[in-house]
């Protein structure tokens, strides 16, 4: 496990020590923290210090003008460390749906999906929902795709039901950056826009 700002590893499994599921122990010389995250109670926000972090950022609105760290950096990836501190990433924190209080992972959920329709690209997104906070809408290319079944194989999985679509949007294709990966935002605005939910925030 690495992020840029790291140089870039933070945390690997050995031959020796490791643990199927995790993303191994923090490296020598390297702290964390976590910080807690309202609805979560058995994970928390990653923040990372040490040695091989980056001494800051260079932006274009200032150039040649170092940014610094000041501090703790935030990684912005919820995880849970057990007591041997092998860490597991739960998600990113702008990748989780608030739904009537609880955090729901919206990675968690495209990987039910894709187990379900392993042949076509989803995407999942939280939307506004004026009873529960916000509720989460599945995009994908699946034209076969239908509430009814996804609710029935996410509880033979042992999914939770917040886990679960009850909105599916059948596109042709994801939006995706120019790095190939989706682009959530896009994706957000269209399901939004779809939905008639108004301007998304």
């Amino acid at each position: 496990f690495g992020l840029t700002e790291a140089a870039p590893v933070v945390a690997v499994n050995t031959a020796i020590h490791g643990r199927d599921g995790t993303v191994g122990r923090l490296l020598p010389a390297m702290r964390m923290k976590l910080e807690p995250v309202e609805g979560i109670s058995d994970a928390g926000q990653l923040w990372l210090d040490g040695p091989n972090l980056m001494m800051g950022y260079m932006t274009s609105d200032r150039p040649g003008e170092l940014q610094p760290l000041t501090g703790w950096h935030d990684t912005g990836d919820i995880v849970a460390v057990d007591r041997e501190g092998f860490i597991t990433i739960r998600g990113r924190a702008k990748r989780f749906a608030k739904i009537a209080g609880e955090m729901v992972s919206l990675g968690a959920v495209e990987m039910l999906v894709q187990s379900l329709w392993p042949e076509e690209r989803h995407a999942a997104v939280a939307v506004p929902d004026k009873r529960r906070g916000e509720r989460i809408v599945l995009v994908t290319t699946a034209d076969d795709a239908n509430p009814d079944e996804l609710r029935k194989f996410g509880k033979q999985a042992g999914a939770a039901e917040l886990m679960v679509p009850n909105d599916i949007i059948k596109v042709e294709e994801i939006p995706v950056l120019g790095s190939g990966k989706t682009d959530y935002v896009s994706t957000r605005k269209l399901a939004i826009d779809r939905l008639g939910l108004g301007v998304a925030a």
